[in-house]
């Protein structure tokens, strides 16, 4: 990939930015600069190298779903400032 004005441009026009003519050619050097880095990795020899579906080999740990004792109502009320018919009333929160 080539970085051009016409590729400076899109990028500016993407981001919605005004860049000055110094910071253009300061961010296509920077541009340059990570392309090459990037270049880097194919040229890496991949072939017999299995596709990478996890850092490591530990998958998700789970356990088993128990059913337990629900939560009384009592209790339940105990805890909120302030029930109205049996309802949470809380404070308005639209206008």
């Amino acid at each position: 990939m080539k970085v051009d004005d016409q590729l400076i441009s899109k990028l500016e026009n993407l981001a919605r930015l005004r860049l000055t003519e110094e910071e253009r050619e300061s961010l296509a050097g920077e541009l340059d600069k990570i392309i090459d880095m990037f270049s880097l990795i194919a040229e890496v020899n991949t072939d017999n190298v299995a596709p990478l579906r996890h850092m490591n080999e530990v998958y998700n740990v789970l356990r088993e779903d128990l059913p337990k004792q629900n939560l009384h109502m009592d209790d339940v009320r105990e805890n909120a400032p302030k029930i109205i018919n049996n309802l949470f009333a809380v404070p308005k929160v639209i206008e």
